[in-house]
């Protein structure tokens, strides 16, 4: 069953008819696309070669990196209802505590950005969630580590490491721009969240 509302109004405590709702349709193909985009990539009518079970494991881990939200916990819930999912809860909690930094950082090609190199964590899933997740969503997820904190790292050795655990490159594709599609809504979601809670202070100390 597909989703009618609108994921980022919902996550964002968006009404129809508030002032927010009003900013957000003054762009309405921006978030037309928005919606597409996930029903696509989390109710597929296919789901291919990323099962749902691992779109929600890596949206409630990549989610979660960036701390607690409310994006955060509807990926949590959303991974806990699925097929097999709550077996996964403990695990995925696990490494979103191993593997919280900031960033980005990472290396630039030898040059005049080189300056601007900076070292940060080089995520690797524990062993013990290792064996809970599985080959193909531990590598899943040093990989959306590598994308989120540290992408320009990102080398043809890191998608050889998906393709060794059983990705394929259509898998990867998809997988990709779950984790650019996360990054993007919890940005949005943050935004509006603030713009909500200013626009309440003004109203409350008119």
């Amino acid at each position: 069953m597909m989703s009618t509302r609108d994921i980022i109004d919902t996550l964002a405590g968006i009404e129809p008819g508030s002032a927010l709702d009003a900013i957000r349709a003054r762009r309405l193909q921006a978030r037309e696309n928005a919606q597409k985009s996930y029903l696509s990539l989390f109710e597929p009518i296919d789901a291919g070669d990323v099962s749902l079970l691992e779109r929600a494991a890596v949206a409630a881990f990549v989610t979660g990196l960036h701390g607690g939200s409310p994006v955060a916990t509807f990926y949590r819930e959303k991974l806990a209802a699925s097929t097999g999912g709550a077996a996964l809860l403990g695990a995925i909690d696990a490494e979103i505590a191993r593997g919280r930094t900031s960033g980005p950082y990472g290396s630039y090609p030898a040059g005049p950005l080189s300056v601007e190199n900076t070292a940060g964590l080089i995520f690797r899933v524990g062993a013990e969630s290792k064996s809970a997740l599985g080959t193909r969503l531990a590598a899943a997820l040093e990989h959306a580590h590598l994308l989120v904190f540290r992408p320009r790292d990102a080398a043809s050795a890191d998608m050889k490491a998906l393709l060794d655990a059983g990705w394929s490159t259509t898998g990867i594709v998809t997988f990709s721009q779950l984790v650019a599609f996360l990054s993007f809504q919890v940005r949005v979601v943050s935004g509006l969240r603030t713009l909500a809670a200013a626009n309440a202070q003004k109203e409350t100390a008119s």
